[in-house]
């Protein structure tokens, strides 16, 4: 019998039982026999016989899919985040359909009416900025969307994050403290919420309160990658700055390196205080001190925030804000 050709018929028949029982089986209903159980599961293994999920799903009109919009699957980051929303996707039987966005705001808005046509359940979205398009497209559809590290800076849609305000305020107090007067500040587009409208923020309110005068040529606007990182080295030092906080771990190796090889002494010379605290933090030399987030977390609570939007449960709060710290390793003093 071909593989690709066997049906719930097939298996129905040579169990010599009915298509609903073998149902129950494959669903796992209780109100089967046994012996029944046991003649029919040992036929689906004979036969290999897949349940046809797109089938199901048009039965159901659910495909117990979930599409997962990632901005780069290859920063540690968001891929801690999808481990997160993995496990817990695992736990309520819930399948993942992984898509990569670039970081682009067309492939982002291609990717999700990709996802959304193949009937998927829900979504989370990981991209690190809500366009106008593509919270047209949100709107547009009725699947229940919940953004996992990625802020709306409107609360229109779910989303689940830490407080990126306090979080960087913390970070640039501590520089302060440890005698710092000239602080960059240095992470990704402006233009994306999360940078500009928080992040900035908490490093502005920290300046304030220290009664030092906010200076844009301190600011620094790059992208996510370590050679970002390296190269904008010599920026901040002719900047005079003699420490900053970094809004990516990978960003942040990359300045660390290229201070290192201009010969500057880390902290003594030069400190800084990284985002993300992946295991990046751990793995440079000297380790970097960082704000602490529940990357795990955020992916696992933002996956069951979806369950409770796509099975219609009373959602008490759709802005989740988990707890976060700051650990000190060697590149603070």
């Amino acid at each position: 019998m071909d593989k690709q050709t066997i049906t719930i018929y097939d298996v129905a028949r040579e169990a010599s039982v009915s298509m609903a029982t073998v149902s129950r089986v494959v669903n796992g209903n209780p109100n089967v026999k046994p012996a029944t159980r046991k003649k029919v599961l040992e036929v689906i293994d004979r036969l290999d016989y897949r349940p046809n999920a797109v089938a199901r799903g048009l039965a159901s009109k659910k495909t117990t899919t979930v599409g997962v919009i990632i901005p780069d699957v290859t920063n540690i980051y968001f891929s801690s985040l999808a481990r997160g929303i993995d496990d817990v996707a695992t736990m309520y039987k819930y399948n993942i359909i992984l898509a990569n966005s670039d970081e682009n705001g067309q492939k982002e808005i291609q990717v999700l009416n990709t996802l959304l046509a193949k009937q998927v359940d829900g979504v989370i979205f990981m991209g690190n900025q809500i366009t106008d398009s593509i919270r047209a497209e949100f709107a547009r559809s009725k699947t229940p969307i919940v953004l996992a590290g990625s802020v709306d800076a409107d609360e229109q849609v779910a989303s689940v994050n830490i407080d990126y305000v306090e979080a960087i305020e913390e970070a640039t107090s501590t520089l302060v403290r440890h005698g710092n007067q000239k602080i960059a500040f240095v992470t990704g587009s402006l233009s994306e919420p999360i940078n500009g409208q928080y992040r900035l923020k908490g490093y502005k309110k920290a300046l304030t309160q220290a009664k030092i005068a906010y200076d844009p040529n301190l600011v620094f606007e790059t992208e996510y990658s370590y050679k970002a990182g390296e190269a904008i080295w010599d920026r901040v030092k002719a900047a005079g700055a003699t420490a900053a906080v970094i809004g990516d771990d990978e960003l942040a190796i990359g300045l660390l390196n290229g201070a290192g090889d201009d010969g500057v002494n880390i902290p003594d010379d030069f400190e800084l205080i990284t985002s993300n605290d992946s295991k990046l933090t751990e793995i440079s030399r000297p380790k970097m001190s960082s704000i602490t987030q529940p990357l795990y977390d955020i992916g696992a609570v933002a996956m069951r925030l979806l369950t409770k939007m796509m099975n219609k449960e009373d959602v008490d709060n759709q802005t989740i804000l988990l707890p976060y710290g700051i650990v000190e390793r060697g590149t603070t003093k």
